[in-house]
């Protein structure tokens, strides 16, 4: 049977915050009998966009993430919420909005911090993947139809296929270790969650500091080589989609005869500055 399946691609999201307010206008103050009670105004982020710096300037960028109920296989919610959470044949999950009223408990449950607790309607609710939109023959979510990027889209899909597409296409989870086998997918998810190495190469030649273009950059860690890169026109290079806190490691770097060595301790993304050769 063919399930539902968000993909977002890192790379296309500007922070627009248009599918956020998209889901916004969906549910405040509308209900949605079955799928959805109404959101409250404030304090709920059904679609919540997470950002990150990595680097420090001049080599520097940000990546945005938008994050919501995953909609999980495996959901602790489901586990835990007995009849007040259902997973539907097409792999959606509902909240029951009659069933789970009063179940605050569900908030802690999930992993993802995608359980919001309404206080007026004492009522725990995630993002239905607008799932009443769809049962009316919706091929597209609001926040889909609202992106100006294309950075979030909504497949239905056999599993195999699913996966099929996961595998060729690098995408990734959020916290694939919680083993909940979730159906939000990101593409490019190594802006948000790897780490860099980058830095300038110069030299002084005749009395002037220049840039040195296409000089040889060795990555090396632990004694081997693990990557090789070539400076830009003007003198940069980077490593990137590295593990964050992953060490120490050792750059080489040589141009016309001249070769300079230096270490950098990989917490989170590092710019190592000018390298004078």
């Amino acid at each position: 049977m063919k399930k539902w399946n968000m993909i977002i691609d890192v790379a296309e999201c500007t922070n627009c915050q248009l599918c956020a307010l998209s889901a916004m206008d969906e549910y405040v103050g509308n209900d949605w009998p079955g799928v959805a009670a109404p959101m409250p105004r404030h304090g709920h982020a059904w679609i919540d966009i997470k950002q990150k710096e990595r680097g420090q300037a001049p080599m520097i960028d940000i990546a945005y993430v938008p994050t919501m109920c995953n909609h999980c296989d495996d959901a602790p919610c489901l586990a835990k919420g007995g009849d007040a959470v259902v997973k539907r044949d097409d792999g959606i999950v509902i909240i029951d909005p009659v069933k789970a009223k009063g179940r605050k408990d569900l908030v802690d449950s999930c992993p993802y911090g995608h359980i919001w607790w309404n206080d007026e309607l004492l009522l725990p609710q995630i993002w239905p993947f607008d799932a009443h939109l769809l049962d009316q023959g919706w091929q597209q979510t609001r926040g889909q139809q609202a992106c100006p990027t294309g950075a979030m889209r909504a497949i239905k899909v056999e599993d195999d296929e699913m996966a099929r597409m996961a595998r060729d296409e690098h995408l990734e989870v959020m916290k694939p270790e919680a083993g909940t086998k979730p159906r939000v997918y990101y593409r490019n998810l190594w802006r948000y969650s790897k780490s860099f190495i980058g830095g300038s190469v110069a030299a002084e030649v005749g009395g002037v500091i220049d840039c040195v273009g296409g000089a040889s950059v060795r990555l090396i860690k632990d004694g081997q080589t693990i990557a090789r890169e070539t400076t830009d026109n003007y003198g940069d290079f980077k490593f990137d989609k590295l593990e964050e806190n992953s060490g120490r490691y050792t750059i080489e770097v040589s141009s016309d005869g001249r070769t300079k060595m230096l270490d950098a301790n990989l917490g989170a993304s590092v710019f190592l500055g000018e390298i004078r050769l």
